[in-house]
């Protein structure tokens, strides 16, 4: 039929999401539904060092829990997964869960990964990252016959913005190139997701807020990309204006648990286009290298590098960022610029020099971007580093 939108929405293999409630009273209840003998936690070595919610979670538990692992630290690096992974082998693991933010929920995601495809090194899990060719097109290893399917689930109980734990893809950092690698499997989305408003106040105001950013930032270019359809943009849609309102509330209160699980839901919202199909563009392109060359925060890549997306994008699909505009009740208004006061406006830094990455990094950054799966989907064609450099300098 003319002129009739078609496309394909692709579901995730999560089953469950269960919101609002304390985190071992939901997690009790799923456990409700399992089989599982010998359950890993993964878990911020701050909340475990610091609060008492891991120990909850561990009495939760009951005999089932056999074992908490501590040790991931930021941009997940290989060494940290293959850790993880080898306790989790030693225990016998059947059931991963993990509480934290990003860094943690991405390590949990992939040490089932490793255990179906008996991965023991870092060299051995590198070669299962996705990769793009000359040409552009993407490698997954995972879609090839060899690779074995995961049968230990993982469910995440996360405590930042940063949304992976709705997400088939995780990431983990390659140690000799510092280059972010991706793995993606529909199998590594976990089987439940539990949202504990009340959990994430342990989290420091600076880590909720930017990774809220980078919620915020999987809606807008989500609203962006003309691979989107009705479907997708309107979850990105209503993420945006959820976050739009529920972070501002959270800075101002930070025990506003009624604006935590908005921007929670936001959260889950802004992630479905995303497990849709709906390909992200140059902001996440650059922030995955950002995150494993340059040590940038997750959160904080979006925070210096969406404005400067959406300046460069605007030539070509300034009708679709009018949508974004109306979000922020301006639809007037440049939406670059909306995005950029909002930002300013819950003190997140607003410049790569502001995260410490310096002008003499950017040609590295451009090459390695070049290289990221997400950087041949930006709305504006990305034809080579030359356009990146662009990109970044506006950034500086």
């Amino acid at each position: 039929m003319i002129g009739v939108n078609s496309g394909t929405v692709k579901l995730s293999s999560t089953e469950r999401v269960r919101f609002g409630q304390p985190t071992a009273q939901a997690l009790a209840e799923e456990l409700e539904l399992s089989q599982a003998k010998g359950v890993m936690v993964i878990a911020s070595q701050s909340l475990a060092s610091t609060t008492d919610e891991i120990a909850n979670v561990e009495k939760a538990l009951g005999e089932r829990h056999a074992v908490t692992f501590t040790g991931v630290a930021p941009h997940v690096p290989h060494s940290d997964v293959i850790a993880a992974a080898n306790v989790a082998r030693e225990y016998s693991a059947d059931l991963i869960v993990s509480i934290g933010g990003g860094s943690v929920t991405d390590c949990a995601k992939l040490v089932p990964f490793c255990l179906s495809n008996d991965l023991r090194s870092t060299e051995a899990l590198a070669d299962y990252h996705i990769r793009v060719g000359q040409d552009g097109t993407i490698i997954n290893p995972a879609n090839q016959p060899l690779f074995n399917p995961q049968t230990v689930r993982t469910i995440c109980i996360p405590t930042t913005l940063s949304g992976g734990e709705f997400n088939s893809l995780s990431g983990s950092t390659d140690a000799v190139s510092m280059h972010k690698h991706l793995y993606e499997h529909r199998m590594m989305a976990p089987v439940t997701v539990i949202l504990d408003p009340g959990l994430s106040r342990h989290t420091p105001e600076w880590l909720f807020l930017s990774t809220g950013v980078r919620a915020l930032d999987h809606a807008i270019e989500t609203l962006q990309s003309f691979q989107s359809n009705d479907y997708c943009d309107g979850l990105a849609d209503s993420a945006l204006r959820l976050l739009v309102e529920g972070l501002p509330r959270v800075k101002a209160d930070p025990g506003d648990l009624e604006a935590r699980l908005k921007c929670q839901v936001g959260v889950w919202q802004s992630m479905l286009p995303v497990i849709s199909g709906v390909p992200m563009g140059a902001s996440h392109a650059i922030g995955h290298v950002l995150g494993g060359l340059c040590a940038v925060p997750h959160g904080y890549t979006s925070c210096v590098m969406s404005p400067a997306v959406l300046w460069w994008n605007a030539s070509v699909n300034g009708e679709r960022q009018k949508r974004i505009a109306a979000a922020f009740g301006e639809p007037g208004t440049p939406a670059g610029d909306l995005v950029a006061a909002f930002i300013s406006a819950l003190k997140m830094p607003r410049a790569l020099s502001a995260v410490n990455v310096t002008e003499d990094q950017f040609p590295a950054i451009a090459e390695y971007t070049m290289q990221d799966i997400w950087s041949r989907t930006n709305p504006r064609e990305i034809t080579g580093p030359s356009d990146l450099l662009e990109i970044l300098v506006s950034a500086k």
